[in-house]
């Protein structure tokens, strides 16, 4: 039977809940593979509808959203017309989110793996396939980085789309170079101290009680809250974007290479991101 491949089909730039590490950002890599007879056009499928149609719905499945394993013991969830209420137990501290549906996708699984997103990415991916296409493989995976790179999550308020979402994130390498020389250490140390973050901006804290931040904003998509423990989190004068981050790192490592020249690489899951300089 006739197999159509597409390698990094799209890229899941996600949060999920994990029982021991808390809220992660994460960038799943998706590959696609599909069985079936040829059509009228001697194709299993166009790859002009694969990018299309099959792109699309695995990214409205899952990217930029927060991964939920419903299944987790600590796991508690309600729905409420348009939104959900969630509450978390992890090994960091209890993590409560509120958004409209649309921003979460809930697993029935007591973890959430690559396979386990795999599993329910192909549920959803079935629904759209034409008659001939008689199987599908998707594959996850992480980019390779050689070097040093962070997990973190973020919501933009002010953002038009999806970054808008209060807990949605990215696994991002990061680059550090001083004068002109690219500084491992210096970024080994900032993506250790970044791991699995939150990076918040100051303004959209609405209460700081007990050792817990509560972020709350409105947007386009609706009404958000994420509670964290503060101590997983880093807070920003300014929003998260890419561009500010790139910025915020390139001044911390400036501190701390005084009298030099910094150049920061800030990337935002794969391929993508920002430059700052100082100095």
């Amino acid at each position: 039977m006739p197999r159509l491949f597409v390698e990094q089909l799209t890229v899941l730039d996600c949060a999920f809940l994990d029982a021991q590490r808390g809220l992660v950002g994460e960038s799943w890599i998706v590959d696609l593979a599909l069985d079936g007879e040829l059509d009228e056009q001697g194709m299993v499928l166009d790859f002009g509808e694969v990018k299309k149609r099959l792109k699309r719905a695995l990214d409205d499945t899952a990217d930029h959203k927060l991964i939920v394993p419903a299944g987790a013991p600590g796991c508690a969830h309600t729905t409420q017309g348009d939104t959900l209420r969630l509450r978390f137990e992890s090994a960091t501290g209890a993590i409560e989110h509120r958004s409209p549906v649309a921003a979460v996708c809930l697993l029935e699984a007591a973890e959430v793996t690559a396979d386990t997103l795999a599993a329910h990415l192909h549920s959803r991916l079935r629904r759209v396939l034409p008659p001939n296409v008689r199987g599908a493989d998707l594959h996850l995976r992480h980019e390779a980085i050689d070097g040093a790179y962070y997990q973190y999550t973020h919501g933009l308020r002010k953002h038009a789309g999806h970054c808008q979402r209060i807990a949605h994130g990215h696994r991002s390498r990061l680059q550090i170079a001083v004068d002109g020389r690219r500084d491992e250490r210096l970024e080994r140390r900032r993506a250790e101290l970044w791991k699995d973050i939150y990076l918040g901006t100051a303004a959209d804290i609405a209460e700081h009680v007990g050792g817990r931040l509560r972020f709350a904003y409105r947007s386009g998509e609706g009404e958000f809250e994420l509670v964290l423990p503060d101590d997983r989190c880093e807070l920003l004068p300014v929003d998260t974007t890419v561009e500010r981050i790139a910025e915020h790192l390139a001044a911390q490592a400036a501190s701390e290479r005084p009298g030099t020249k910094v150049e920061v690489r800030a990337y935002e899951g794969v391929m993508k991101g920002a430059v700052a300089t100082r100095g």
